[in-house]
């Protein structure tokens, strides 16, 4: 059973979700990714240090997780949020779910957050930080 997230934006915006990575919680400068493909690479891109990644593809995690994928040996934001984290794995390639991935590898993470909302939200108002 997934527990109760949130989100909090230095400007008072709230947004509730689940959590579904590793339990705690995590600070960062929220920033958003419109790809609708390579989640695992994003999450291992070093030039996302210390930021907070909202996927803006709203089904994420349709196809697990796998080494090859990996731009590097571990994982750089400091969270992950998204809209919908797909219930089914489905690749030849995958060895493990995303949830499962993101708890291994400790990463906070946050779902069923409206990320159109969030979006629009840093593209107006600017850059923000957010635990």
């Amino acid at each position: 059973m997934r527990t109760s997230a949130l989100l909090a934006l230095e400007d008072g915006s709230v947004f509730h979700g689940e959590s579904i990575g590793a339990t705690g919680h995590s600070v960062g400068e929220v920033v958003f990714n419109t790809a609708m493909t390579g989640y695992q690479e994003i999450l291992t891109d070093p030039s996302y240090s210390h930021q907070m990644v909202t996927l803006t593809y709203p089904h994420i995690g349709n196809v697990g997780s796998n080494p090859e994928d990996s731009e590097s040996e571990s994982v750089h934001p400091s969270g992950l949020i998204i809209r919908e984290l797909s219930p089914v794995m489905s690749s030849w390639r995958g060895k493990q779910s995303l949830e499962a991935y993101l708890n291994e590898q400790g990463v906070i993470a946050i779902a069923d957050i409206d990320t159109r909302r969030l979006t629009r939200l840093l593209r107006d108002k600017g850059s923000m930080k957010g635990c």
